[in-house]
């Protein structure tokens, strides 16, 4: 489902994991490489322009949030203050969301868009994971390089994350994967994952011999 305003939002109480980021920075790429799935997650034909916040049900567990792109040079100001508005609205007291995924393009330095929604995200009382997109465009090599800008930029604290990801190459997808379980777990809630499942079928297996 899509939503401007609160009234639209999901009222089941459903947590949420919301990814934000500028446009282009691969967003939907991550949550359809997330899926593996190619088209889930559909990317506007008009960067810069969606205003829309975006709630992924995903198995019936857990909303991903695509939230709108911002840093397009071509949007008008109106635009802009019009984002601010809708972004303001979601972050205020959602007490669904567990945590933020803040993507940035890891080829560049993070912009000062970059660090205004990092500290909003710190302001509003939120768990941020810094994803670093695009990483089959580098060297691993250059990974430590990377990693030390992005987090001299952001003035990030040593305990925060950055995450390294290809939705191309399909790097870092399980590590990603590992995060969001865990700040799902830490928050309360049970994330039905490839693992557990198959712990629960070791389970009936040993009960059916023990029968």
């Amino acid at each position: 489902m899509s939503a401007v305003n609160k009234s639209q939002y999901p009222v089941d109480g459903v947590p949420e994991i919301a990814l934000a980021g500028r446009s282009n920075v691969g967003k939907s790429s991550l949550i359809n490489g997330l899926l593996n799935r190619k088209s889930f997650a559909r990317t506007s034909q008009t960067p810069g322009k969606t205003r829309t916040i975006n709630f992924y049900l995903i198995n019936k567990e857990f909303f991903f949030v695509d939230l709108p792109g911002y840093g397009y040079a071509k949007v008008a100001k109106t635009e802009k203050e019009k984002w601010g508005e809708i972004m303001e609205r979601y972050l205020a007291g959602r007490n669904e969301l567990c945590a933020i995924l803040l993507l940035v393009d890891v080829r560049h330095e993070p912009t000062e868009d970059d660090k205004m929604m990092y500290d909003w995200i710190k302001f509003f009382g939120y768990n941020c994971i810094v994803v670093a997109t695009k990483a089959d465009k580098i060297s691993k090599g250059q990974y430590d390089k990377h990693r030390s800008v992005i987090r001299k930029k952001l003035e990030m604290q040593d305990d925060e994350k950055i995450i390294f990801t290809s939705s191309s190459k399909k790097s870092g997808i399980l590590d990603l994967w590992d995060e969001i379980v865990f700040q799902y777990e830490s928050h309360g809630f049970e994330i039905t994952t490839e693992e557990n499942i198959d712990d629960s079928k070791e389970g009936i297996e040993a009960s059916q011999e023990e029968i």
